[in-house]
């Protein structure tokens, strides 16, 4: 039998998932890896741990079920997208930690380019279709050659490579002979040209990011080359690569133009496929590259909530109220309401549509008899709040209400909070019986490109739904507690700026 592997390479853990013909998952095998805060607001990752923790579950996904690389029609590969990671050229050796796409360091970098040039944000707005924010990779870049010994001199000289996670991972898998991305996560640097598919030249001088250093941008479903031998007995060809939001989009059928999906990871990311046209928000979204596959390319509106999944993984780790996620469907619904308790989880800021690098997370509204499982649930309840702010957004910047929301991603699972979402959206919340759709559309990009599936149309016929959640909340409950969210966020704003 011939499956399709992904590498999906998270921001806390990699996974490796073997898929069948029929999309049927039929080997999983994770692994979580090492977060280091170093600074408060600073995140960072150690980039041959991400190579050796995929490496390894990769190898275990075949040795489960036995397969060998003969086994494997092709790989896909998703990623945590805006993390930047730099090496040297000739050794592979990282010259530096992982900047994690959730660390703000660049804050009061991006504050200062803005006041220097009023107009500057415009003009990434209108080539990158994102926010001159530190949740991209470009200032990240910059950050590196700014403050490791000897780094712009090395770019200089094109002696280094910088690289989403992705692109580490493809040079890694073929031993240093392809420096590659794909459209989709070129489009999150803040140096790709969405309008002419190239790096663009004048971002890169604001930035000061010498080009020699980037990657060589392909489409999302292409065969980018094969495997070093020694890695799995055998090459396999790597043929297809995705950002891991695109990817969610891809793996949930989202084809057609106004098609919506929302996934629940460590942080929460909802995109709209707008079609061959980039469509640029009014209401602080942003517009992506979604895909480029059989010479076309497709673009997608994007709120992102750096804080979901992460939050919940707070609550297990750092305040010990939990053994494992699961349990926090069980603590919520042992009580009927968060007793007036909110949870803001903006650790390391606020993202769509908010944008707002200085906001800090907060508990706020509690009283005596706040306990234990209020706090969980309000944790909950928070994804669904940054979920609602995000599709209000959207509905506004469409002009109409959504009439229904596609939902992945591990917290998808959580029926609580599924019904929850539905509530407080007050629409239709549909759920797939593999809510691994990350790994799914990276795995049917790479399947597309050697002709492992036929066509969309086999793709969609083999999607299969698990749940629909239908919102049954009174209007006044939820214009109430919606209330009560906006003034918990309110309250956690520009809560580090010094002026």
């Amino acid at each position: 039998m011939k499956y399709v592997m992904t590498l999906d390479a998270g921001t806390t853990s990699n996974r490796c998932i073997l898929f069948d013909k029929n999309s049927k998952l039929c080997s999983i095998a994770q692994k979580e890896f090492t977060q280091h805060y170093p600074v408060p607001g600073w995140v960072e990752h150690d980039a041959n741990e991400i190579w050796q923790t995929q490496l390894a579950v990769a190898r275990e996904a075949m040795a489960s079920i036995s397969a060998s690389a003969s086994d494997i029609a092709a790989i896909g590969i998703t990623n945590q997208r805006e993390t930047v990671i730099v090496w040297d050229r000739e050794t592979g050796q990282p010259i530096c930690p992982a900047i994690v796409w959730q660390c703000r360091r660049t804050a009061d970098f991006t504050k200062e380019l803005e006041k220097k040039n009023p107009q500057i944000a415009d003009i990434f707005c209108q080539k990158t279709g994102l926010k001159l924010d530190p949740y991209f990779s470009g200032t990240k870049i910059r950050w590196i050659l700014d403050n490791v010994d000897g780094a712009r001199e090395r770019a200089e000289k094109g002696d280094l490579c910088f690289g989403t996670v992705d692109s580490w991972l493809i040079f890694n898998l073929t031993n240093g002979r392809v420096h590659a991305t794909d459209y989709s996560n070129a489009s999150r640097t803040l140096l790709y040209n969405i309008n002419t598919l190239e790096w663009d030249d004048e971002l890169c001088a604001i930035l000061d990011i010498p080009k020699c250093i980037l990657p060589e941008v392909k489409p999302s479903s292409y065969v980018y080359g094969e495997t070093a031998s020694e890695l799995f007995g055998d090459p396999i060809k790597i043929a297809g690569a995705a950002g891991d939001q695109q990817a969610a989009l891809f793996g949930q059928t989202c084809f057609n133009e106004g098609e919506v999906k929302n996934t629940y990871g460590t942080g929460c990311f909802m995109l709209m496929n707008t079609g061959d046209k980039p469509v640029f928000s009014k209401n602080n979204l942003l517009t992506t590259i979604a895909w480029g596959i059989e010479g076309k390319v497709s673009y997608a509106l994007e709120g992102s909530v750096y804080v979901a999944g992460a939050a919940v993984q707070w609550l297990r780790d750092e305040l010990k109220l939990i053994d494992n996620a699961e349990a926090t469907e069980y603590y919520a619904s042992q009580v009927d309401d968060t007793n007036g308790c909110y949870v803001v989880p903006a650790f390391t800021g606020l993202g769509a549509p908010y944008w707002d690098s200085y906001a800090r997370g907060m508990i706020t509204g509690l009283t005596r008899g706040v306990n234990k499982c209020h706090i969980i649930r309000a944790v909950l309840e928070s994804l669904a709040y940054q979920t609602y702010d995000v599709l209000h957004a959207m509905e506004q910047d469409l002009g109409k209400r959504l009439a229904m929301l596609k939902v992945d991603g591990g917290a998808s699972r959580n029926n609580f909070l599924m019904q929850f979402q539905a509530d407080i959206i007050n629409t239709h919340v549909i759920r797939p019986e593999c809510v691994e759709t990350t790994a799914m559309g990276a795995a049917y990009l790479a399947g597309l490109a050697i002709g492992f599936w036929r066509d969309k149309e086999e793709l969609i016929s083999n999607l299969a739904i698990d749940r629909e959640f239908i919102p049954y909340m009174e209007a006044r409950r939820r214009n109430k507690i919606l209330a009560g969210w906006k003034q918990a966020v309110t309250a956690s704003r520009g809560w580090t700026r010094d002026s």
